[in-house]
């Protein structure tokens, strides 16, 4: 099938994009249902946000430690079943998350015990270590390169589609029907997830290693990355604005503390960003970010920055709810450039390894960002820690446009004509 690159759904026109779609967007349902389902429990039975940061670290930790020899396994193995088989121990550690969850409330003494909760997590890490690398690689050996772009474009709608729909979900199940109600959801969800996944038709022969020694291989897409200054540039600034700059892990201490509600508040203020983050996905789709692509890239996370400060000395919900919403439609941008950066400039016998990279850069910055987030509000406090860190995203991104002038420079147009010639 030939499809135009300038066609806003050139990328939906192939079945087996949509399908990775579908699965994408139960996943996505997933993870948010029980991030905001386990934040909550966590937070009203302990009381300390740093028990927020905690959760965020147990799934950081084994994220990092799989995710070299992970996209090296994405690169030598058939991607699909790499991604089938992390999904399927994801699914069995969220079945037990629900039986522990279960477990705690038949108690008649009151008090939580953390441990499991956060082993549970753990697993989710590593699961997701295998996941991310096959996932982003996999998409890329369905569609053309010139279709890449708008592939991105979609691929961010239907997760930010998802995280919209997630956090309100598992906000409401919580407050109305209770933690094994939306932890059983979960579980429902993963598995629909690995449904949609078995219908994608995939052919590619696994990349044959060469004679290069195992630890050359496992390392090959870190030097790659750190040899391209627009790819490093990128995945840099990003990790440092997630890294500073978030607040999504403190919500649930922010709709507790400072605006005085409850877990249904909660599910709409993480929804909130994604909300904003779809908007602007579906204007991207129609104008995708091809021109002066660099400074855009600049400029989309100079203002999620901003809207972490204004959302950290709001006392509104609804000022809050319009300053978060905004900070999704920043990192949207963010998202779509970075993810069409990384898939035009990777060979195809990298990608899963590149994709680990961007995995440690960008996917464990959240979780590590939760953790900082809780430190730093322990410290701090909880809104002097988020203002100061929407300022150290501010300052990284006057460094990284000083420091990285080929980042600032560059344009996905430009570089799509130069590899026409």
């Amino acid at each position: 099938m030939i499809v135009q690159s300038n066609d806003p759904y050139a990328a939906l026109r192939y079945p087996s994009f949509r399908r990775i779609l579908i699965g994408r967007l139960f996943l996505t349902l997933s993870i948010q249902i029980q991030a905001v389902s386990i934040g909550w429990l966590l937070y009203i039975k302990t009381g300390d946000p740093l028990a927020l940061g905690f959760s965020g670290l147990a799934e950081a930790i084994p994220y990092i430690i799989t995710s070299m020899f992970s996209g090296y396994v994405a690169d030598t193995k058939n991607r699909k079943h790499v991604l089938m088989g992390a999904m399927f121990f994801l699914f069995l550690a969220s079945i037990g998350l629900l039986f522990r969850i279960m477990s705690d409330l038949e108690q008649t003494t009151p008090g939580l015990d953390t441990l499991p909760y956060y082993l549970a997590l753990a697993c989710v890490g590593l699961s997701r270590g295998f996941m991310g690398p096959s996932l982003q690689a996999l998409w890329a050996d369905i569609v053309p390169k010139e279709v890449y772009p708008n592939a991105a474009t979609w691929s961010a709608n239907l997760f930010n589609f998802g995280a919209v729909a997630g956090p309100a979900i598992g906000g409401l199940m919580y407050g109305f029907l209770g933690p094994i109600s939306a932890n059983f959801a979960v579980c429902i969800l993963i598995l629909s997830s690995l449904i949609a996944f078995s219908f994608v038709h995939y052919k590619r022969t696994p990349h044959v290693p060469n004679a290069e020694s195992l630890s050359h291989r496992l390392t090959a897409g870190l030097k790659f990355v750190f040899s391209h200054q627009v790819l490093v540039g990128a995945m840099a600034l990003d990790m440092f604005a997630v890294l500073f700059g978030g607040a999504l892990a403190l919500l649930p201490a922010f709709t507790k503390d400072v605006l005085a509600l409850g877990p249904e508040a909660l599910g709409i203020l993480r929804a909130a960003p994604f909300v904003g983050s779809l908007l602007m996905g579906m204007y991207l789709a129609h104008h995708p970010p091809i021109g002066q692509t660099g400074k855009l890239l600049l400029i989309a996370v100079a203002g999620f920055g901003a809207c972490m400060i204004g959302f950290a000395m709001s006392t509104h919900y609804y000022l809050s709810l319009i300053l978060i919403a905004a900070s999704g439609a920043f990192d949207n941008i963010s998202m779509v450039i970075r993810g069409s950066i990384a898939q035009l400039l990777t060979p195809d016998e990298m990608r899963g390894r590149v994709s680990a990279v961007n995995g440690i850069f960008i996917g464990a910055s959240n979780e590590i960002g939760a953790f900082e987030s809780g430190l730093a509000a322990r410290v701090l406090g909880l809104v002097p820690s988020v203002i100061a860190g929407g300022s150290m995203t501010l300052l990284i991104v006057a460094i990284t446009s000083w420091k990285l002038p080929a980042l600032r420079a560059f344009s996905i147009k430009e570089h799509g004509m130069k590899t026409h010639e």
